[in-house]
């Protein structure tokens, strides 16, 4: 039997594009929220799971890094950039002039959001699970109503394109990475992902954890924070770096950085993507 690959569904968003992109052989089983997959994931009913981590546009999926800092038994083990295009559906029989609702998933609604204060002023936007699960609605709603989703979406769901390409820059792309309950072994062209944080808050701790990585030069590809949840103030900090954490240099500067960070998780190693 094929192994299964969780994806944020239903069938149609652009997480399914991911999933057949990285492995068209899989079978794809779909799941209604990011958290859904993990579980998906940590339960043994799927393989491995696809979500979506960080957007050209609009930055990185919070959910996501939630649940990579929340869940010891979840690793990264591959990453999949997809370009993405968004498009306006609607039911056959609705013009753009009658749209008085849009739906979609929050992070599509920001990546159209100069498109829809242009065309759709005075339109009220409404935030979905996913972009087929806004088509869905849009076909239900009582209202003209229009939905933001891939243009795949019309021919599963038979809806009319009102129009293509409606996301405010043309360079949209989305980082996807696939969880499992394992990384990936050394491939000479790796990336590691990783989250560390404080026990107490004092001038230099950051600098000092960057430094051991700049120290071996090692690359550091991102670099961003999360509230802990545990009070306002204290943040937990995420990082890319380029390199395997089995690298002896990558090693080492994880075994430096333990000894100055109260936690430190390394979500995984894994093949940088080419494309």
């Amino acid at each position: 039997m094929a192994q299964r690959l969780a994806y944020l569904g239903p069938p149609g968003t652009f997480s399914e594009q991911a999933a057949i992109k990285f492995s068209p052989g899989a079978q794809h089983v779909p799941f209604p929220t990011i958290t859904a997959v993990a579980s998906a994931v940590m339960t043994g009913m799927a393989e491995e799971g696809i979500v979506p981590i960080e957007n050209s546009l609009e930055g990185s999926v919070p959910e996501t890094l939630d649940l990579l800092i929340s869940e010891g038994t979840l690793h990264i083990r591959q990453e999949v950039m997809l370009p993405i295009e968004h498009c306006l559906l609607a039911r056959p029989d609705t013009t753009p002039q009658e749209v008085q609702v849009i739906f979609s998933h929050p992070q599509a609604l920001g990546q159209c959001r100069r498109f829809l204060e242009r065309c759709f002023p005075k339109a009220q936007l409404v935030a979905s699970l996913s972009t087929v699960a806004a088509v869905q609605e849009m076909k239900g709603a009582s209202a003209p109503s229009a939905a933001i989703a891939p243009g795949r979406a019309a021919e599963l769901y038979g809806t009319a394109v009102l129009a293509r390409g409606v996301q405010d820059h043309p360079n949209n792309v989305t980082r996807f990475v696939v969880l499992a309950t394992n990384d990936h072994p050394r491939t000479g062209q790796d990336r590691t992902s990783l989250c560390f944080s404080f026990a107490d808050d004092r001038p230099g701790l950051l600098y000092g954890v960057i430094g051991e990585f700049s120290r071996r030069g090692i690359n550091l590809a991102k670099v961003e924070s999360r509230p802990t949840k545990e009070s306002l103030g204290r943040y937990i900090f995420l990082i890319d770096i380029d390199g395997h954490r089995e690298d002896p240099l990558v090693k080492e500067a994880l075994e430096a950085v333990g000894k100055q960070a109260s936690v430190l998780r390394v979500f995984g190693s894994y093949p940088r993507s080419k494309a």
